[in-house]
């Protein structure tokens, strides 16, 4: 009889402990998700030419570009602004000589901002266009300015890296959006 009873208490002793483990392991955190290894992409092309003439490069893991939206803003600038040199799509090497004319509203203290751009974006010159008369007047005041550069383009780089942009930036001292505006113009650099 006492063997039985040592033999009751070791089932209870046994099922008192699986009951506490069991309810410990309902109540216990699930253990975190492992998280899988990336898988590295190998993308074909660095840039592409959108509809609009424009070259964007990739975005994202997944080697995708995005295009810039049609804008059905006016952007005949011809009221306001007109580069005479270079014209547009035309072949350019350092120092560049720009010429032209633009309101007097798009100088302010008889200058404005000019930049020119690679096929990327990035500004590789700046300069400063002035005014080559009274630019305190509504009518057109012809301007000048040179912008000396290091060429992007050598000869075997694809054919997207020969091209970049002129912006010629209205001088705006007040700082407002409302207030700023651009002409852009395509170039494309001499090898």
């Amino acid at each position: 009889m006492i063997k039985a009873m040592y033999v009751f208490i070791g089932l209870a002793f046994v099922a008192a402990v699986a009951s506490i483990f069991l309810a410990e392991r309902a109540t216990a955190p699930e253990s975190e998700p492992v998280l899988e290894t990336p898988v590295e992409v190998m993308c074909t092309a660095d840039a592409l030419q959108c509809p609009d003439g424009s070259y964007v490069g990739r975005t994202g893991p997944n080697c995708a570009f995005v295009c810039p939206e049609e804008v059905s803003v006016d952007t005949d600038k011809s009221n306001l602004i007109v580069l005479d040199s270079p014209k547009p799509a035309a072949f350019v090497t350092s120092p560049l000589k720009l010429s032209g004319k633009a309101r007097g509203s798009w100088f302010f203290e008889a200058s404005f901002p000019v930049s020119l751009t690679n096929w990327d974006g990035l500004i590789i010159a700046e300069g400063v266009a002035v005014a080559d008369g009274d630019w305190m007047t509504d009518e057109f005041v012809p301007f000048t300015t040179e912008l000396t550069f290091i060429n992007p383009y050598q000869a075997g780089d694809p054919d997207f890296m020969q091209r970049g942009s002129l912006i010629l930036r209205k001088d705006n001292p007040s700082g407002l959006p409302e207030n700023d505006d651009a002409l852009e113009q395509a170039v494309r650099f001499a090898p």
